[in-house]
């Protein structure tokens, strides 16, 4: 069993800052009437729809092509293992570890994506 150290922590930590950065980057940068830009005189901020669908689909592609990675390298190593190039189980229970908690991720996003749409669905117009 691997154990967590403390240059691991400040590794992820660092990793999960600079993510949040280039997250509040993003939507900073967006220009919603009163926060990041003056709203028409209509009280209604143009839509920026092409902006924003191409982030948000930029950042689906990505954490699924992740996702992806992580089982590809997974399987690799598992292959490697089985064919008796490495000897290195930890390493292959690792890296089966990493696409599993990825995988499950991304079930969770499509879960929590699907109960949205039904609940917007089947709000009266």
């Amino acid at each position: 069993m691997t154990s967590i150290t403390p240059s691991s922590l400040l590794a992820m930590r660092a990793a999960i800052l600079q993510q949040n950065s280039a997250l509040q980057k993003a939507s900073g940068s967006a220009g919603v009437g009163g926060i990041g830009g003056a709203a028409p005189i209509g009280g209604v901020a143009p839509a920026t729809d092409s902006t924003n669908a191409t982030s948000f689909t930029g950042a689906m592609k990505n954490a699924l092509e992740s996702v992806n990675g992580l089982q590809s390298k997974a399987e690799a190593v598992t292959n490697s293992y089985e064919r008796g190039e490495t000897t290195d189980i930890a390493q292959v229970m690792l890296s089966r570890e990493h696409a599993s908690v990825g995988f499950q991720a991304t079930l969770q996003v499509r879960n929590k994506l699907l109960s949205a749409y039904k609940d917007i669905m089947s709000m009266p117009v």
